[in-house]
Parts: C-alpha cells; structure tokens; sequence
C-alpha cells in the first residue's frame, strides 16, 4: 500500500544538495515530509478514535459528555488524597526521629540521618512514578496503586508502634539512660522491619507524588477561554492543602503523640489515608483521564541513537528528504499533541532527516519531529527545577537548626506553652495566609506592575520565591548572632538546652514566614510551569523534577552540613564546628550567612536561565497540519509557525 506524502517546506531555507540557504541564516526551519506509514515507538500505529491529548473516560474511550466529568468538583477529590499524603509525609518527618530516638534507641544523629535518607528517596524517586504513569498506566491508576502501598506502609509503621514485640524494652530506660546509651538497643530484625516499612512507605509517596498535581490539572480543558485562570487557581489550590495537610501533622498528631501515645499518632496517618483513598476512588466516574504515551525513556533512547547514527550527516547533504513527520493533526505518540520545530539542539534534529534510504518504519533510525522536540523540552525545562534545589537546602536546614534555636528560646504564648516540635506549624501558617490573599491583594498589585493578567507569569513568581527565601536566611543569620551572643553574655554557653526566659522563640516566626512566603511562591510557580511547558506525554516526568529537586536538596544538606562539618573543626578536636551540637559554642551564624551567599549565586544562576528560558508556543502546535493530508501545495508567503520570542527577565514569549 502506498503511502500518502506531502512537503512543506520553509520560505527561509531550502535544503537539498543544489539549494544554497540565505546569507547569514543559520535557522533549520520547518521541512517536514509527512507520512500515512509511520509507526510508534512501539511498532503499532495510534489510529484510534481519540487524538492527541482529548481527554478519555477510565476505559480510554472518548467521553459522551465531557461538560458532566472533571472541573471543580473532580479536583476536590484529588486536593483530599493530597492532603492526607502530606499529612502522612508531614507526620513522618516531624516525629520518626524522635520515635527512633525515645522507643528504638537509636543515636539521634543517625536517627535523623535515617529520616533524611528516607525523605530524600522518596522524593528523588519520583520519576519512577512519573515514568510508570506516562509510559503505562496513566496518572489515575498509579495514584490508585502506589496509594495503597503508601496506606500498606503506613498500618505497618502503626503496628510497629503499637506491638511491643517489634520494640527493644522500654524498662529501665529514662532520660538520662538514654543520653548515656545504656538503654537496650533494637534488634537487627526490629530495625530491618522498621525500614521495611519505612522505606514502603517512601516508595508509595514517590509513585503519588508527581502524578497528584498532573492529574488534577488534567480535569481542565484546555480548549476553554478560562483555562489558564482555572489551571493557575487549581496548582495555588492544590498546595493550600498541601499546607493544610502539613498544619495538621505539624499540630494534631504532635497532639495525639503526646497524649496518647505513638501507636495512636501514626494509627492516625493511616486512618486519614484510608479515608483519602474511599473519597478519592469515589469520584472516579467524575474524573478525565489522558492516554498514556508509552515509555518515554523508550522515545529519548530512539532520539538519541538515531541521532548518533545521523551524526555525520549535514544539513545540507544531497541525500536529505526532509524533517520527518506525521500528516494531519494527529501524533505518532499517544496522548499528545505535535509539537512544532524549534531550532534549539540542533545535533537533536538529525534523528528526524529523513535520507533517501529511510522507510520511516524504524524509529532507532528515523524519529518525528515531536519526538525529537519532546527530548528538547525535557533538556530545556532542566536548569530551572535545578535552580530550585538550593530552596530546598535551606528548607532541609531548617527542619534541624530551626528546632535547635527553638530548644534554648522561650516558648510560652501567654500561659500556653507550645513544643518545640510544633514550632514547623509557623510556615505553613503563612502559606494558608498568603494562599488566601493571593487573589484579592498580590494579583491585583502585581498586576499593575507587570501588566500580566494573573499577576506574575510562572517564572516570575519562581524568581520571587527565590528572592524572598534569599531575606529569610539572611534573617536567620542576623537572628542567630544575635541570640548567640545573648546567650554567652547571660551564662548560658554551656546550657544549649536550657532555655532563656527573656529571649522568645517567636523572633524565629520573622525567618518561618519568609521561608512559607517564598515556598508559595517558588513551589506553585514551578508545578505550574512544568505541568504547561512539559510535553502532552510526559506530564508527570515533567511535575516529577520539582520532586527531584527537593530530593536532590536534602542529600544536598546533608553532604553539605559533613563538609562544614569537617572544615571547621579544628585539629584534634581542640575547636568546635560550627555545627556543634552546643549551639552557643557553634557558629550557626556563620553556616546561615554561607546558606546566604549560595542562595544569592543560585539566585543569579536562576536569573540567566530565566532570561534565556522560551516559552513553548501552543498557538501554532497544529498550523502546519491543519490542510489535513490530502493538501498537496504549500504557500511560499506561509508564516513561520514559530513566535517571534519577546524577551524580558524571565523568559521569552
């Protein structure tokens, strides 16, 4: 059977062997050779009924009515799995080193480098179920999956707690027992079992992680004149019950461990989770779904062979047909739409010259344009979550030196005093803040500053985030030298668990809500952007470098804290680090103003890769296709289906 061809060709470049470009271009253009023969990554062609990124119900099939399905009310479902996931995550993170301290009798310090290891992972991890939701089961079955593992792990942790068994004895083990480590250590089988489930835990977070944010946005159409305001109101709502979820653990389950004991706090991480999953698998026949695309990393290897096998191969050589691609609007990968050419990693395109020798059935030799552009959007989008991994540093830092300041400060609000554990509540309670005024007091604000409708575009607001967290570790070290200095002048040098009366631990808010401020900020700005500049099918590997980004952060914390650590100490101990356990002693100061100075190169690394930043261009994903196949002539006066990039601070248009 014979295939159905067409060329367009570009005004600006005429490739072939006897064709000479302009003076001075260097621009590739647009030169496709369209064909009816192309197969997919994975040898079938994707004829089906539904195209591109239309939205399809839990069978894959079109939707009969898709004004009945998704909106508001879908997102709802999904904003209460994420709010119980982070509850649980929260919930984890604040009282796990302590349970491993006080019940396992563990040393604090690999306690709390157990937990960080374990946030790290979990988050770094993420890509694998961004992978798994993109290549195979789509976002709504491997939230399915990997929240039930994630309630798997969490009833495993309860019953570690509850069980006495799965616990060294607690006789005869008092405070100043455990200071000394004289208190019954677990067993090897009670720690294996503790990371066992732990661990479990940790990988049903990273499969639910990436795909939550994806496939709540996905409930929008995104042929709607409101969509963008609909898709940058749903991502701030969507960390407002992040926030919610993390004021909750921060507070009730502190509350609940106190009272009643750890077995109830973590009993009521999976009780939540339980009741997260019945409401998010109860609005099931609400939700819109999109078609997985098939392996991704498949179409990137593909990309990326064929363009080696093609290295030698000039743009200009006699033997080149074209930039190969499908006909009409339809794509060769499932669940997206086409994606026009740019002229970004050239070397990239030659996966998809098309040789006089090539049949366009081998895709290891042979790729479509959005194959290829596909590869370059994912290299693109690298330098800005990448950016924010020093964020997530500060963030990691403060978990642990926050909490250490907070131990020699006054806690007492009036007659109530609140623990020391609760003092991370601070941030997420200037996050609920700034979420609930976003809309009527920085839009309209920003707006008149920017003359962007919704305020500030997506990297605006990562760069604000930036800046802002900047103000918060600066604060911090101001904050920190200060106390230090009350503390030696006062007496206190040696009690770094003592607390002074006269100081209060709520000059720390001024640094908790600086950091909340810039964590709204950057963290919504980046899921947005991400979830709209990654490509159709590979949405949740796109939301999944924001995960890998803050996992990347804490191991970067920690490497980093080992480096001072051992910089600062002096030769045979005869100086402390500025890590030292005593607080008075150390130089904590000195780590937040270096916490500083790398937040301010990070900060003006983020400001060029945001200048250089292009946005995509969705108007014209589908003007080249849109004569449909059986078109046979191209207009030499047709528009270069590529903006003209308008350029400004952050990023181009």
């Amino acid at each position: 059977m014979g295939s159905k061809e067409r060329e367009i060709k570009s005004p600006e470049v005429q490739l072939g062997g006897n064709s000479t470009p302009k003076r001075g271009s260097k621009k590739l253009g647009i030169y496709f050779l369209e064909s009816d023969d192309r197969r997919t990554a994975f040898g079938r062609g994707y004829s089906g009924g539904v195209g591109g990124a239309t939205p399809v119900n839990i069978h894959g099939k079109p939707i009969p009515d898709i004004n009945k399905t998704g909106g508001w009310i879908a997102a709802l479902f999904i904003f209460g799995n994420e709010m119980a996931e982070r509850m649980a995550y929260f919930g984890l993170s604040v009282n796990m080193v302590a349970f491993m301290f006080y019940v396992m009798h563990r040393p604090f310090s690999s306690s709390a480098n157990a937990v960080n290891n374990f946030l790290g992972i979990s988050q770094a991890s993420s890509v694998l179920g961004g992978f798994v939701a993109d290549a195979y089961l789509g976002r709504y079955w491997t939230i399915a999956i990997f929240t039930t593992i994630y309630l798997a792990g969490l009833t495993g942790i309860t019953l570690l707690a509850t069980i006495k068994v799965f616990v060294p004895n607690q006789d005869q083990c008092d405070q100043i027992a455990l200071l000394l480590g004289n208190c019954e250590p677990a067993k090897s089988w009670q720690m294996m079992y503790l990371y066992t489930v732990l661990y479990v835990t940790g990988f049903g977070a990273a499969g639910i992680r990436p795909c939550v944010s994806s496939f709540g946005a996905d409930q929008f159409d995104e042929r709607s004149r409101n969509y963008r305001s609909h898709l940058d109101r749903f991502f701030n709502f969507f960390y407002l019950s992040v926030t919610v979820g993390a004021i909750v653990a921060f507070t009730a389950v502190v509350y609940i461990q106190m009272k009643h004991g750890w077995g109830a706090a973590f009993g009521s991480l999976a009780i939540a989770m339980g009741l997260s999953n019945m409401l998010f698998f109860a609005g099931t026949p609400m939700y819109r779904h999109r078609l997985p695309g098939g392996s991704p990393l498949t179409r990137v290897a593909q990309v990326l062979v064929a363009a080696f096998r093609k290295r030698n191969v000039s743009f200009q050589s006699s033997e080149l047909v074209g930039l190969y691609e499908l006909p009409g609007k339809r794509s060769a990968i499932k669940g997206s739409n086409k994606i026009p050419h740019t002229d970004d990693f050239r070397c990239l395109d030659k996966a998809s010259l098309q040789l006089k020798d090539d049949d366009g059935a081998n895709p290891w030799r042979l790729c479509t344009v959005t194959q290829v552009e596909e590869v370059k959007i994912l290299l693109k989008l690298l330098p800005i979550p990448a950016c924010t991994i020093m964020l997530s540093v500060v963030l990691t830092e403060y978990l642990t030196l926050s909490v250490q300041q907070a131990y020699t400060l006054n806690t007492h609000m009036g007659h109530l005093k609140l623990p020391v554990t609760c003092m991370p509540v601070f941030p997420g309670l200037s996050i609920f803040v700034l979420l609930s005024l976003y809309y009527s007091v920085f839009v309209p604000i920003s707006r008149r500053i920017t003359g962007n409708p919704h305020g500030a575009s997506q990297l605006q607001r990562v760069g604000i985030g930036l800046a802002v967290s900047i103000l918060s570790v600066a604060w911090a070290g101001v904050f920190e030298r200060y106390r230090r200095t009350y503390a030696i002048q006062h007496g206190y040098e040696a009690s770094f668990l003592t607390q002074m009366p006269d100081l209060s631990a709520y000059w720390l808010l001024i640094q908790y809500c600086l950091i909340g401020i810039a964590e709204v900020f950057c963290v919504v700005g980046l899921l947005e952007f991400l979830y709209e500049e990654a490509p159709d099918a590979m949405r949740s590997i796109g939301s999944a470098y924001a995960a890998v980004a803050g996992g990347l952060g804490c191991f970067a914390a920690t490497i980093l804290n080992s480096i001072v650590k051992s910089i600062t100490r002096g030769k045979g101990e005869t100086r402390e680090s500025w890590l030292s356990q005593n607080i008075n002693t150390g130089r904590f100061d000195y780590f937040y103003w270096l916490l500083t100075v790398m937040s301010l190169i990070n900060f003006a690394a983020f400001l060029y890769a945001a200048h250089c930043y292009q946005y995509r261009s969705k108007d014209g994903t589908d003007r080249q296709s849109e004569k449909g196949p059986g078109s046979d002539h191209t207009s030499t006066n047709a528009p270069d289906p590529i903006r003209t990039p308008q350029l400004s601070v952050f990023g181009r248009e």
